[in-house]
């Protein structure tokens, strides 16, 4: 088991790497703090506690898998992704859940009680169930079921004849569901949760716009499964403001990174903060968040990072603007 962090330090150091999200990482602290901390109550006493896995929700390019990802880093857990989609289009739906458990048991170092404490992040959940009964709602209403019993807790036998435990697996589950938005105004255009005069408002807020198993369920959820995720929190689309802080805020942001690149070739990168603008603004027209922000500065400098290497003499780049040519200059005796 980690060394346990509280749940302010998990959210301070998530944040580190990840702009935003700021209820989500909260959310996220919070339900993995009760996660180990239970854990460490039912190796102690006679009550055994239930697990409460994750369901992330959000825009493609939130940042659900970097979330999950960097707090695997910060807790030093095997971690592992798989895809909902894949999993639905498999005709060997059990092999391909075995496959990542073994893969998760490969991240541990073969070591299979570090792998029980591990996460295993499932993403495009909300592609499991098509609306409207469509062709795919079969088959991903079975990987529903299958996943069941490994989110529950269960022996997995693997290949190479080995169990591993699932129980104290915690499985963090993501998702666009786009079409929730829709359910949400509708079921929850009634029935609001009234205040009395000594009420707390915010806490009456945060109540009614939670989401429901109802919601997860007329969205496409069986009951079963949608009931092994009770800890429920939703990302929000990234503005241009936010953007931007991503670019170049974390540590490893990506304009710390091509400049990295170019400071091995005794390089300094400057991109001016129009620049920046028009690159977040162009990452919004995308509609794909901050997935698209690599593809669009590996475009900006693909000229600059072919001339570099021939041209020992550059000493700066300066990006001004996405519409321009970027400004190369040369050492004073280049």
């Amino acid at each position: 088991m980690p060394t346990l962090l509280k749940p302010s330090e998990i959210a301070a150091r998530l944040s580190e790497h990840v702009i935003g999200q700021e209820a989500a990482k909260k959310t996220l602290a919070v339900a993995v703090y009760a996660h180990f901390r239970r854990q460490a109550a039912s190796a102690g006493g006679d009550v055994e506690l239930a697990k409460s896995n994750i369901l992330l929700i959000g825009p493609t390019g939130t940042g659900k898998t970097l979330l999950c990802e960097t707090l695997a880093r910060i807790l030093d857990l095997p971690f592992v992704t798989a895809d909902a989609t894949s999993l639905a289009q498999s005709r060997f739906v059990g092999d391909e859940i075995e496959a990542i458990l073994q893969r998760l048991l490969e991240r541990a170092d073969s070591d299979t009680e570090r792998a029980a404490h591990g996460i295993v992040f499932i993403d495009e959940i909300d592609k499991l169930k098509a609306a409207g009964g469509e062709a795919r709602a079969s088959s991903g209403e079975s990987v529903q079921h299958a996943l069941l019993k490994i989110m529950e807790g269960a022996p997995v036998r693997l290949k190479d004849g080995r169990h591993l435990d699932t129980t104290q697996i915690l499985f963090i589950c993501g998702g666009a569901f786009v079409g929730l938005e829709q359910i949400l105004a509708r079921n929850h255009g009634y029935g609001f949760i009234s205040a009395a005069g000594g009420d707390d408002q915010k806490i009456l807020e945060r109540l009614n716009a939670r989401i429901k198993p109802t919601d997860l369920l007329e969205f496409g959820l069986i009951p079963e499964f949608a009931g092994r995720l009770p800890v429920v929190t939703r990302l929000h689309a990234l503005t241009a403001e936010l953007l931007i802080q991503i670019m170049t805020k974390p540590k490893n942001a990506i304009v710390r990174q091509f400049a990295a690149l170019l400071r091995a070739h005794g390089v300094e990168l400057q991109i001016e903060p129009e620049a920046l603008q028009q690159i977040a603004a162009l990452a919004i027209e995308y509609k794909a968040g901050a997935r698209s922000l690599r593809g669009i500065f590996e475009e900006m400098l693909c000229d600059v990072l072919y001339a570099v290497p021939d041209n020992p003499a550059i000493r700066r780049v300066v990006i001004r603007s996405l519409f321009t040519a970027p400004e190369l200059r040369l050492a004073p005796d280049g």
